[in-house]
């Protein structure tokens, strides 16, 4: 079982930066695909990032590529999301996700196992 903890959402004007990390429970962190999705009010949720374990190859979203990074902590069991140069569109509740081993298919939610309780971003105009 990994328990997942987000934080470091909040506030912050266009243009601006937060980052975000997701705190995992378990010993086995390095076997783990750690990903960061979002959902907006009435949307579905989506795909923002994900790293694969030991190696961690990166992939992201068109929307958030150039902008956005992921990286992982492997000693510490964190996983980040950096966010720049934000947009008003990127408002909504982000939520860290893993699952044992990797995916081709990282970008799909019913792939991950384990969720955290979301944070909020919002960004205004």
């Amino acid at each position: 079982q990994v328990q997942l903890v987000e934080s470091g959402g909040g506030l912050v004007q266009a243009g601006g930066s937060l980052k975000l990390s997701c705190a995992a429970s378990g010993r086995t962190f390095n076997s783990y695909t750690m990903g960061w999705f979002r959902q907006a009010p009435g949307k579905e949720r989506e795909f923002v990032a994900a790293i694969s374990g030991s190696v961690g190859n990166t992939y992201y979203a068109n929307s958030v590529k150039g902008r956005f990074t992921i990286s992982r902590d492997n000693a510490k069991n964190t996983v980040y999301l950096q966010m720049n140069s934000l947009k008003p569109e990127d408002t909504a509740v982000y939520y860290c996700a893993a699952r044992y081993r990797w995916t081709i298919n990282y970008y799909d939610t019913s792939e991950y196992n384990y969720w955290g309780q979301g944070t909020q971003v919002t960004v205004s105009s």
